[in-house]
């Protein structure tokens, strides 16, 4: 491929790529409580769907220090919707699940935001759609592998 025609996709792509993070994130935003951040709904999201985790997989996962995610961890603990429990046989690890509390929030933003994400790919054909999902899961994965190399 020409430099020429690359260096056009690459203004293209960080253009909408920044268009569409700064939207959703600002969509997501509306549909979250006013008390909560994106960042705290994604890591609740994720305890959601692993059950359990520690800190430590957080930090990982999310790319940022323990210190962060220990930060957000008290937040969200002190709003009731986290609750540590340290490991019986190895007292230095602590597991965090959702509290009651935290399930029933969850369950009650994953709809809005369910009912949001189908207002936008309902502009799509299914087709459309099923390609950029495979395209965006491509994506993913690349970047996957570069950070494991790194």
């Amino acid at each position: 491929m020409q430099r020429e025609k690359i260096n056009v996709l690459i203004e293209r792509y960080l253009s909408v790529s920044f268009l569409v993070t700064k939207k959703a994130a600002a969509l997501v935003k509306c549909e979250i409580d006013e008390d909560m951040t994106n960042d705290q709904y994604y890591l609740l999201r994720y305890v959601k769907k692993r059950e359990t985790c520690t800190s430590t997989e957080l930090a990982s996962v999310f790319g940022v220090n323990k210190s962060a995610i220990t930060a957000m961890m008290n937040r969200l603990v002190d709003k009731g919707l986290i609750q540590r429990t340290r490991d019986e046989n190895d007292r230095r690890v602590v597991y965090l699940t959702l509290t009651e509390k935290g399930n029933e929030w969850f369950v009650k933003t994953e709809e809005k935001i369910h009912k949001l994400v189908e207002s936008l790919i309902m502009k799509f054909s299914e087709q459309e759609i099923e390609s950029f999902i495979q395209t965006y899961e491509k994506l993913a994965r690349i970047l996957q592998e570069l950070e494991e190399t790194q």
